[in-house]
């Protein structure tokens, strides 16, 4: 098949996803398409690029935007902060069950004052708000349920399908090679294989919930048929392209995710939650032990790479030694200067890097210990809240705890705890979709109104 039969094979597929994927009883605003079109900008290119910009300006930090870029940005800003001052009681709701979120937040901008670079600091620090917003508008919908599915279908099957249209058909835009390695890499719609894999991964584990809701869902909507083709469809792209895409951590992560998800389903792990814990920390102990204990040596080249972890352990053990500040770190998004990256360069890893690739040493470096403690608690706050959530309503309750557990997973050998990175969104999803909110078990009504599914948060606008 040449590429022209492919592009409208393609095209009328996503079509059909859309098609057999609609809901009418949802009523949902049309704010959602807010988020949709912030994660198809995050899981793919700037859109200085789809304007027919550079392919290579700002690909891999789009922190560095062209002013094209920041212009796109800045109307999302405003647009957001309208809807969500609109719905002003429902974001303070949420806002106020969410201290842990909001102290990280404020840190951040208070690092600014000590960052080398100031006012570059400031502006990403300001940047930053867009993630939780973008979350805000989700969850602070009439049917929030109906817009997080909508968020993961509309999200997915544009990114998914598209994304390996461009490795089959277009391997000048969908493919590149590691320049130390001469290895070829396929990025999709995105310019980087991790970035493929994580976009994918995180949009995985959204399809996998809303498949097994409706699996499980004990009346039978006219849509339900249709939907599980769908989602059943976008599963099997996305696990497809997961493994094209050769991202380790995102495969490990995914597969973390979805154990938990699985087993949450069982009423046995409904009965004894303590279970629960359990295989969670069993979870984090297999996944961690060969990071800080060695070991392991065969189950990581079993998984494509070396027992250096692709030479993270360097890259750990030089960053660490350059922190400028172990307290209170180098200010937000101010440690990777161009002198800190040209002494990695030559003296300690050999190679240009713009990240730990952990993201616990990541926010160490910008925000120290403190920022560090900061962190743990975010974590923690949205797990047992998450459980909390899980005795009420196992469906979302197990989603938020895969998203919470298999994004500290991921954290371990890339850095995911930053602006704009698809799993950080998700986290935050995840620990203010499981705060103050109460979800009613009625898997059969997914997209009740509101007002019936989440607590405090039906004061009108």
């Amino acid at each position: 098949m040449n590429a022209t039969i492919a592009n409208l094979v393609y095209i009328f597929g996503v079509a059909g996803l859309f098609y057999l994927n609609r809901d009418k009883s949802a009523r949902t605003s049309k704010a959602v398409w807010l988020p949709v079109l912030y994660l198809w900008v995050l899981g793919s290119r700037p859109v200085s690029y789809w304007l027919g910009g550079s392919t290579e300006a700002n690909a891999n930090n789009i922190q560095l935007d062209s002013p094209l870029d920041e212009a796109f940005f800045g109307i999302l800003f405003i647009a957001a902060l309208g809807v969500l001052v609109y719905r002003g009681p429902r974001v303070l709701n949420l806002l106020k069950a969410n201290g842990p979120i909001l102290i990280y937040f404020v840190f951040c901008l208070l690092s600014v004052l000590w960052s080398d670079s100031p006012g570059v600091a400031f502006k990403r620090a300001i940047k930053a708000v867009l993630d939780p917003a973008m979350i805000l508008i989700v969850l602070t919908d009439r049917q929030p349920l109906a817009a997080l599915s909508r968020l993961f279908s509309r999200t997915a099957f544009i990114l998914v399908p598209f994304s390996l249209l461009y490795c089959k058909y277009y391997p000048a835009l969908g493919r590149t090679y590691d320049p130390w390695t001469g290895r070829q890499l396929f990025t999709g719609l995105t310019t980087d294989k991790n970035m493929l894999g994580v976009i994918t991964y995180v949009l995985l584990l959204g399809a996998l919930w809303r498949f097994l809701t409706l699996l499980r869902s004990e009346e039978v909507p006219s849509h339900r048929v249709r939907s599980l083709f769908a989602q059943g469809t976008l599963l099997a792209l996305g696990i497809y392209l997961l493994i094209t895409a050769d991202s380790v951590t995102s495969k490990v992560s995914f597969t973390v995710g979805t154990l938990l998800m699985l087993a949450m389903s069982s009423r046995f792990i409904r009965r004894h939650t303590v279970a629960i814990h359990t295989l969670v920390l069993l979870l984090i102990v297999t996944v961690s032990a060969p990071l800080f204990l060695g070991g392991g040596g065969g189950a990581v080249q079993a998984l494509g790479r070396d027992a250096t972890f692709s030479g993270r352990r360097d890259i750990w053990a030089g960053v660490i030694r350059l922190a400028p500040n172990p307290l209170i770190g180098a200010g937000f998004e101010s440690f990777w200067s161009p002198i800190v990256r040209q002494k990695l360069s030559e003296s300690v890893v050999g190679q240009d890097l713009n990240e730990a690739h952990n993201g616990y040493i990541e926010v160490y470096l910008e925000l120290g210990w403190v920022g560090l403690t900061l962190m743990a608690f975010m974590l923690i706050h949205g797990y047992r809240r998450s459980m909390a959530t899980f005795r009420r309503d196992p469906s979302w309750g197990g989603m938020l705890i895969a998203f919470i557990v298999s994004a500290m997973v991921y954290n371990l050998t890339e850095a995911g705890f930053r602006m704009m990175d698809p799993i950080w969104i998700f986290l935050l999803l995840a620990i203010f979709g499981s705060s103050g909110a109460l979800f009613v078990t009625e898997s059969s009504k997914f997209h009740n109104v509101a007002a019936n599914q989440m607590r405090g948060l039906t004061t009108a606008t």
